[in-house]
């Protein structure tokens, strides 16, 4: 049976339609911890299927934190939707463009985004989590060491992610709170076609980014075939697996202040990130 894992309060949380359920209260042997669930993905499924009809309690989005709170890697994907690829009027990329987003930029899925300079931009994004270890992993068993899906914002200060020359991504990516997820990790037997997902970004409910995971230009299994030939992939571990079109520097307009990014993705859920002054 399908599963979505949650972060309610830093505790490992199953969410259903009748609500939620901590995991330590109902998972033989399980801790308290969503890092331990992670580790333990298959063991969710019946999980699922033993819990009783009464939940512990309903569902507050204020509580939720990032699905995968302590992430050993974060790896991003650059231009790797192809309209988006054409709006920057760059050349479609023929192996994964990879970088890092520091873990520290991690933060939940109703968490403020800071506007740290005036080119911080939105980008919504499908992120894999790893759920089993593996190094050079086949693209034909790369879903096998998947946990799940949740959504992302590969949020970008622009004018520090193109400031050097050549230019290097991990600063500009990797500010406080530019690493939004959530609302839920779920499992892959949850969607039909977990390689063609709707994907949408509005910002104060202008809709911006619309856009299916099916014109990724290096699907989910290409992508841990082409990192796991570098470095082992551990539980926990994610992947921001490239952004539409759609993004702010495209047209020059970029949030501010007080402003609302709202991310959502077929079968996930939905984000909603006011965005705040830098203090």
């Amino acid at each position: 049976m399908a599963f979505r894992l949650a972060n309610i309060n830093d505790r490992a949380t199953l969410v259903t339609d009748r609500g939620v359920y901590d995991l330590e209260g109902h998972g033989d042997g399980f801790s308290s911890d969503p890092m331990d669930a992670i580790t333990r993905h298959g063991e969710l499924h019946a999980v699922v299927a033993a819990l009783p009809a009464e939940p512990d309690a309903q569902l507050d989005p204020a509580t939720l934190g990032p699905p995968v709170p302590r992430p050993q890697k974060v790896l991003g994907i650059g231009l790797n939707y192809r309209a988006h690829a054409e709006e920057t009027g760059m050349d479609i990329p023929t192996t994964p463009i990879v970088f890092s987003k520091f873990a520290s930029c991690i933060v939940g899925p109703t968490a403020d985004i800071t506007v740290f300079g005036p080119t911080t931009d939105w980008e919504a994004e499908m992120v894999v989590v790893i759920g089993t270890r593996g190094r050079d992993i086949p693209a034909s068993q790369a879903w096998e060491h998947v946990a799940g899906l949740t959504c992302g914002q590969d949020v970008s200060e622009r004018t520090v992610q193109f400031g050097t020359r050549p230019p290097q991504f991990d600063m500009g990516k990797s500010f406080d709170s530019f690493g939004p997820t959530g609302p839920c990790l779920v499992s892959v037997d949850q969607f039909d076609d977990p390689d063609n997902l709707a994907i949408a970004c509005a910002v104060n409910d202008e809709q911006k980014q619309d856009a299916r995971t099916d014109d990724l230009i290096f699907g989910v299994a290409a992508l841990i075939e082409h990192i796991s030939a570098v470095c082992t992939m551990e539980p926990g571990d994610l992947i921001f697996t490239g952004t539409p079109s759609g993004v702010g520097v495209a047209s020059q307009t970029f949030p501010a202040p007080d402003d609302v990014v709202t991310t959502t993705i077929e079968g996930i859920g939905t984000m909603t990130h006011r965005c705040a002054a830098r203090g």
